[in-house]
């Protein structure tokens, strides 16, 4: 292969994360609703007969299938899947910045406006309840932020004897900074946290 072949491959890539081939892949939409007070969040409690995070906060969404031909596709289907309304029901839908997990997941999250939510029928294998949250509690609410150590730990077949320092090689251990909300007795945390910060931070040119 000669230098011409070799740069004409590269220009022809479209750079990505490395790796995100095996990523899992989500998309949320956070779900802004206009009310007599403001503008307010929508968000889901994610029914207690599901296996992951059963009872935990959260927004409308899922992983990206083959039904999907975008990211933002996924957003909204899954958005009418969990809260029983049609696509005609969201408007002005626009992406975030998205979020790379630690443990191989990618989350694209997009905000859009919620028509009405007086004929909401939740899904109850997958939603327990909505609710909502003023905006405003957002933009003059810092949250609390505590920090997870994460270590790392080679499994038992790893290849010591090829790495300079061995058994004794000095890993850089991570850390990660989970996002705390509490309003009216319930606790909004982690990625969803993240996500609302990171939306209150744009509209706010933070």
């Amino acid at each position: 292969m000669d230098a011409n072949s070799i740069f004409a491959k590269v220009k022809e890539h479209t750079p990505k994360i490395l790796g995100s081939e095996s990523f899992s892949k989500f998309a949320v939409l956070i779900p802004l609703v206009e009310k007599d007070e403001g503008i307010h969040v929508l968000f889901e409690v994610r029914s207690h007969s599901l296996k992951r995070q059963p009872g935990e906060i959260c927004f409308p969404g899922g992983r990206l299938d083959n039904r999907d031909k975008t990211e933002q596709d996924a957003a909204i289907r899954e958005t009418t899947e969990e809260l029983g309304i049609e696509r005609t029901d969201i408007s002005e839908i626009h992406p975030l910045d998205y979020l790379v997990s630690p443990f191989g997941m990618i989350v694209y999250p997009y905000a859009g406006f919620l028509r009405e939510t007086d004929h909401i029928e939740a899904n109850p294998s997958e939603v327990e309840e909505v609710f909502t949250v003023p905006l405003k509690f957002f933009m003059e609410t810092n949250p609390d932020v505590h920090r997870v150590n994460m270590g790392i730990e080679p499994e038992e077949n790893f290849p010591f004897e090829s790495i300079v320092g061995g058994r004794n090689y000095n890993w850089r251990s991570g850390k990660m900074d989970e996002y705390f909300y509490t309003y009216d007795n319930k606790v909004i945390w982690g990625m969803t946290a993240k996500i609302i910060s990171h939306f209150a931070a744009i509209i706010q040119d933070k």
